[in-house]
């Protein structure tokens, strides 16, 4: 009896064994490759839908390049939906083109980038290029954001999904696999694309993207113990002739060939082979990912009983919490590495948050896009520890830029100032760490110069020598510059001004936004005419004057853009107290003009922004100086002295000791970059109208305009059509490229 017993035993063991056995075979571990491609990896997302829809668990993920962001962003617990929601928030353009808001630039910076079209490198007087088009400073901020819940997981293999990324040391030219370290700082070497994006350095390596090596990390995933592979592919084929008309495509070709022969053994060794129809689009083709997330899921569809059959394998499910992306970090003191010549309080001035403090990681990558903004640094990146204490501390390592000199280039044309041709030198650290020296060298119809040292102290006050000489010549109406009316039929004279202007200043933030300061100012204003002359002179002199003055300004400018402008503030306050002249025309008593300026914009629906803008300015003092009158007419900007825009009017058409001037402006940004606008702008200008009301009056001047402006890389494009019922002659103002 015991002897059945015991038979009984056994075969009901091994009955147990056989069934766990079979239970287990069939709990299959999956690994998921995802191929590089650019915007083509967009078609990832597609596929991740697909696969989650019918639960299958991925249990290791590897990809290369864009595989690498998408499968990294998986692999942390994200779902192929939620991935989905994120691209479709993702503004491309502004990521890859490392664009900056203007916020983030000083009022120094600001100038800067809105007055040069091209910028090249020119240590020791030799031109060179740069490296690639794209620091890649935004897209590494995006992912740093995006992988906050993970940022402390060092080893990828204890992520949510273990996970590995395939880059290329370019040095060697080997691939290397990255499966332990900081995540972001990984996956933005597998997508570090040559030319577009700045080489990585990493430890010993310098990194680029994977793809050069190894696009398909097939053989690296199946090394992980997984049952099945299903890949997505989204590589380009080989093109046909007609293709093959440039040399870019040419190169891309030949780059293909070692692709699409390791394709041809890596295919046979994937289970599930997804490959979406990604013929017809580029690998920078981001305004497509609509149509690639879908062709994604198309072709995920296609493989349906495939993956049906995995997930009826498998008995466990995905069981990742969701989730919950983080907006706000705790930061209780900052590290410092690689500011061999940069001052740490020039660096925390340029952050403009101060700790311990919990802030946004909005205003955390603020910070480190007004760091990215000087254009010192060639890499920002940045990394979360808790200290032996326990803090919360984050280190930031800054990569300096080895270029310190520059040249820069650009040209202008408009109605005042006519063909202008810039040709500028700007070295950096001249004589101190955070210093910039600047000058502008400016060939046309009028000869010029601006001359610019800066020292840049951050938050403490910060140190500025300007110096510059501008020029004009011009037709204006003769009552403008002269009291004298011995000659009734003299109505408009041509009039040549000159004006050499040098200022001392300091200056500090205050609030984070506005810039305040103080300082001295010597200029030297000339303004003479050929059209009438003393018999003894060929020309007639109005002013030829030295001036001494001291001066302050408050300024704040959060506009999103300098000539287009669709959201923000702008306001700009200056006083000028003028101490001495040398009195050509011995008529100086000491004066003081004051002069402000406001504006709010505001987008209203459908791409239409409305910006509104009020200015005034007067005079303090009893003085017979009128050759610092405000002056009024005509369009642009960077004008000199007190000349102000007033559409309508020709260039310099009425003036006075005081004017209040309001400007309404609608602006459609149609397409990429174009804009059509209306404009209607109103005021009130003379001698003491602040004294006897007559500011707050009906306007005594009016003017509108139609306009079409383009945005293009040198500079605004602008045409307005301008008109006044208080004239009969319309005005059509023209310009382009950046003023200056």
């Amino acid at each position: 009896m015991k002897r059945w017993i015991f038979i009984c035993i056994v075969i009901l063991s091994c009955i147990t064994i056989s069934a766990q056995e079979i239970q287990e075979k069939k709990d299959i571990k999956v690994g998921l490759v995802l191929s590089g491609g650019g915007a083509k990896g967009l078609a990832h997302i597609g596929a991740l839908k697909m696969i989650d829809s019918l639960g299958i668990r991925v249990d290791y993920v590897g990809g290369t390049s864009m595989g690498a962001i998408v499968g990294s962003l998986y692999a942390s617990g994200y779902t192929g939906k939620q991935i989905d929601s994120i691209f479709k928030k993702t503004n491309f353009d502004v990521l890859i083109q490392d664009e900056l808001p203007r916020s983030a630039k000083t009022f120094y910076e600001k100038e800067d980038a809105e007055r040069y079209a091209i910028t090249l490198p020119f240590d020791d007087f030799k031109v060179s290029f740069p490296s690639s088009i794209s620091k890649g400073q935004n897209v590494y901020n995006k992912l740093a954001q995006l992988l906050l819940h993970v940022e402390k997981v060092d080893d990828f293999s204890k992520l949510p999904i273990p996970f590995l990324c395939i880059a290329t040391d370019i040095e060697k030219g080997e691939q290397i696999v990255l499966e332990k370290g900081y995540l972001p700082d990984a996956i933005t070497a597998s997508g570090a694309f040559p030319s577009l994006f700045e080489p990585i350095p990493m430890g010993e390596r310098l990194l680029i993207d994977g793809g050069v090596t190894n696009n398909y990390p097939i053989d690296e995933i199946k090394a992980k113990g997984v049952d099945i592979i299903i890949g997505v592919d989204v590589q380009d084929g080989l093109a046909d002739r007609e293709k093959l008309q440039s040399a870019p495509s040419i190169l891309t070709q030949i780059n293909n060939f070692r692709t699409i022969n390791d394709m041809k053994i890596k295919r046979k060794k994937t289970d599930v082979y997804i490959r979406p129809d990604i013929e017809g689009f580029s690998v920078i083709a981001f305004d497509k990912g609509r149509e690639l997330i879908s062709r994604g899921e198309i072709a995920g569809k296609k493989q349906l009983a495939a993956l049906q059959d995995i997930a009826a394998q498998q008995q466990q499910k995905r069981a990742i919490a969701p989730v919950k992306a983080k907006d706000s970090i705790l930061i209780n003191y900052i590290h410092l590495r690689g500011t061999e010549n940069f001052p740490r309080s020039y660096v925390l001035g340029k952050l403009r948050f101060k700790t311990p403090k919990k802030i946004p990681f909005k205003k955390f990558t603020e910070g480190i896009g007004n760091l990215a903004a000087t254009g010192n640094f060639s890499a920002i990146r940045y990394q979360r520890f808790k200290d032996e204490n326990g803090s919360d501390d984050i280190v930031i390592n800054l990569r300096e830029k080895p270029s310190k000199t520059f040249l820069r280039l650009a040209a202008h044309y408009d109605d005042v100032y006519k063909t202008a041709g810039l040709i500028n030198v700007t070295k950096k650290k001249l004589f101190f760490q955070n210093d910039v020296a600047s000058l502008d060298f400016i060939i046309g119809d009028n000869i010029r110069y601006n001359f610019e040292y800066y020292i840049d102290k951050g938050y403490y006050w910060s140190i500025g020598l300007k110096s510059r000489f501008n020029t004009f010549e011009r037709g204006v109406n003769y009552d403008l510059i002269s009291d004298d009316t011995s000659n009734p039929n003299l109505n408009r004279i041509d009039v040549e001004v000159s004006d050499f202007t040098n200022q001392l200043y300091i200056q500090t933030v205050l609030r984070e936004e506005f810039v305040f300061g103080i300082g001295a100012e010597h200029k030297r204003l000339r303004i003479d005419s050929e059209t009438i002359s003393d018999d003894n002179q060929d020309e007639t002199v109005f002013e030829r004057s030295d001036f001494l003055s001291s001066f302050g300004f408050l300024k704040l400018d959060t506009y999103d853009n300098k000539y287009f402008p669709s959201d923000g503030l702008f306001f700009s306050g200056d006083f000028h107290w003028y101490l001495y002249s040398s009195d050509y025309n011995k008529n100086f008593e000491p004066f003081s003009l004051a002069r402000a300026k406001i504006g709010y914009a505001t987008p209203l629906f459908n791409n239409i922004s409305l910006n509104i803008t009020s200015e005034g300015g007067f005079k303090i003092g009893d003085t017979g100086v009128n050759s610092l009158d405000y002056v009024l007419g005509g369009f642009g900007n960077n004008f000199i002295n007190n000349y102000i825009a007033f559409l309508g009017y020709d260039f310099l058409s009425f003036a006075g000791d005081s004017f209040v001037k309001g400007t309404i402006t609608l602006d459609y940004n149609f397409f990429s970059k174009h804009h059509l606008n209306f404009t209607a702008n109103y005021a009130n200008a003379g001698n003491n109208i602040f004294d006897d009301g007559e500011w707050f009056t009906k306007p005594d001047f009016n003017g509108y305009a139609f306009g079409y402006g383009f945005e293009t890389f040198f500079g605004p494009l602008q045409v307005k059509y301008a008109w006044t019922p208080d004239i009969e002659k319309d005005q059509l103002y023209f310009s382009i490229g950046f003023w200056f």
